[in-house]
């Protein structure tokens, strides 16, 4: 098992709804974390992906109706025996690359009796450098993300458990993703994404949550976190809480904040999560 495989999602990620007017009052979770999209030292601090070419024997892309009619993109693995278990993976911020798609197949073989979806909320668009990616990631919207993922929870189908796992950009997609699937929630594994602060939204969550987070991070910070888990607990739901003390971004490797035994301790903890809620 590469236990380093869940960093190759990590690879530079922020700015979730960037298109998204703020509103009049607090910002909301994805608008808050779109608002670092501005900051020069974030979006600094991480490494174009060096280029990477993989070819899957298993997975094949998929297009299905996102919920607003349209047609929305993905790629999938199917599991080797009937499963209603289904595994969303979100990208970052570099979209749906060949990396992703890496992850995926690794989270697939690990995992086992799990169908993958590895969702596009770019609409296949794929950056390859700081700038493509700053102007993907604002090009979205709330409207477009959330009938994307409606339309995958929909290809899934009613009787589909839904599990969704992402990280920083797509962290942050992954809760709002199970608060999405509703009662067909059956886990949510996010790596240092802004946490939903609406209370009222947390307490329709069906899903208990793993959130991964590093103590150093200076964006998705302790307090956040702190706040998060208060919010939780209030809402009545399971949060279960693995801190670090590396940075933001710590899981990937090509990172120069690259922390292996956090990451690798990470993985293993997000395979036993999902493993024991799957059927």
């Amino acid at each position: 098992m590469k236990k380093y495989a869940l960093s190759l999602l990590l690879f530079p990620c922020f700015g979730l709804y960037a298109q998204e007017k703020m509103s009049c009052c607090a910002p909301s979770a994805t608008e808050a974390f779109a608002q670092l999209s501005s900051d020069k030292k974030f979006v600094k601090s991480h490494r174009e992906p060096l280029p990477f070419l993989y070819q899957s024997e298993n997975g094949q892309a998929i297009t299905f109706k996102a919920s607003d009619g349209s047609d929305a993109y993905g790629w999938e693995i199917k599991s080797k025996s009937p499963s209603n278990n289904y595994l969303i993976v979100v990208h970052e911020w570099w979209g749906l690359n060949d990396y992703i798609k890496r992850e995926s197949e690794t989270l697939w073989k690990d995992l086992g009796h799990m169908n993958v979806i590895a969702i596009d909320l770019y609409d296949k668009k794929v950056a390859t450098t700081r700038e493509e990616a700053v102007k993907d990631v604002q090009s979205v919207t709330t409207a477009r993300a959330i009938a994307i993922i409606q339309g995958a929870i929909n290809y899934a189908g009613p009787k589909a458990k839904i599990y969704t796992i992402g990280w920083c950009f797509g962290g942050g997609w992954s809760l709002q993703a199970s608060l999405l699937a509703g009662k067909q929630a059956a886990g949510c594994v996010m790596y240092y994404g802004m946490p939903e602060k609406d209370i009222d939204k947390l307490k329709k969550l069906n899903s208990d949550v793993l959130g991964v987070f590093a103590n150093k991070d200076q964006f998705i910070n302790t307090k956040i976190v702190d706040e998060f888990a208060d919010n939780m607990k209030t809402a009545g739901k399971k949060l279960i809480l693995k801190r670090y003390n590396a940075d933001h971004a710590f899981a990937n490797p090509s990172n120069p904040v690259y922390d292996k035994a956090a990451e690798e301790d990470a993985y293993k903890n997000a395979l036993s999560f999902l493993k024991e809620r799957m059927d």
